[in-house]
């Protein structure tokens, strides 16, 4: 079992402490949110709380992904990172990745891409790219960042995007794990079909459910025998003996965060008691799993 550190809506001076400490504590992987802007006017819902309530994300600071992502690989030498998750078809493929391979190479292969195609129906419009299209474009994104990040000339022709024979340097050594996060149906199909791995989002729906069908479609697309990452957030998660349930069931990752985002107005811990926390929970959990 793999060990992520989830921080986020906090000062962004605690950042660079706070991987390293994760690094220096044994914890495997520190997860980064993406978020670009919040609407004055909208009725969109969260779909990870009860009542779809965002004001939560209101005056929260987000720092985009790759830009603080190779600052903290600037600090740290094993740490993984892990976008939880980029809102991938917001963005152009091209220049995702361009973002990525760069912040891969920078992070010497320590890069782990998660994606999703964002619950904000404004996300898109700010950023001038079609809503409805966003599941098809994405599964093309996927390819395109594939293609692109192996090295090469790559071309991709197809009904959303066409890119011409073109190449980027440089690029990481090792393949970039691109993980999909949701837990609609769809998503499910897309990470068993073409993701390196699934990203749990927490919520109410049933985990175990969510696993059992995830393996169904792993089977039916012919790839329930390769290497999958299953990163999961649950209260399990906080003890030896869950852990220990949570390997049952097939996860490979789990994201521990100290501090319930969606109810605290502001970020009261100081980084002096994040990092207590984190070594805590290295000593109680991590050094005995």
């Amino acid at each position: 079992m793999r060990f992520s550190f989830a921080e986020s809506m906090c000062d962004p001076s605690h950042y660079l402490p706070l991987a390293k400490a994760a690094e220096e504590t044994g914890w495997s992987s520190f997860v980064i949110p993406d978020s670009i802007c919040y609407p004055e006017v909208s009725d969109s819902k969260y779909p990870y709380t009860p009542d779809g309530d965002r004001r939560f994300l209101d005056d929260k600071p987000f720092i985009e992904p790759f830009s603080l992502i190779p600052a903290l690989g600037a600090v740290t030498q094993r740490l993984r990172f892990t976008t939880f998750v980029i809102k991938l078809p917001i963005r152009h493929p091209v220049l995702v990745a361009k973002s990525a391979s760069s912040v891969a190479v920078l992070a010497n292969n320590r890069l782990v891409l998660g994606v999703g195609t964002s619950p904000w129906p404004e996300d898109f419009q700010v950023c001038g790219q079609d809503w409805k299209s966003r599941g098809k474009r994405m599964d093309e994104m996927i390819e395109i960042i594939r293609g692109l990040t192996k090295g090469g000339f790559y071309e991709f022709h197809s009904r959303y995007y066409d890119v011409p024979s073109i190449k980027l340097c440089p690029v990481p050594t090792q393949p970039i794990p691109i993980l999909i996060g949701g837990h609609s149906e769809p998503a499910l199909r897309r990470a068993a079909r073409i993701g390196d791995g699934w990203m749990h989002a927490g919520g109410q729906e049933p985990l175990e459910q969510m696993l059992g069908r995830l393996q169904e479609l792993r089977r039916e697309y012919g790839r329930g025998q390769r290497p999958f990452e299953i990163h999961v957030i649950s209260f399990d998660a906080y003890t030896v003996d869950g852990v220990h349930r949570l390997e049952d069931l097939g996860v490979t990752d789990v994201i521990i965060g100290f501090r319930d985002v969606y109810h605290e107005a502001t970020d009261s811990m100081t980084v002096a008691q994040k990092i207590d926390a984190l070594r805590r929970f290295a000593d109680d959990v991590i050094a005995k799993v």
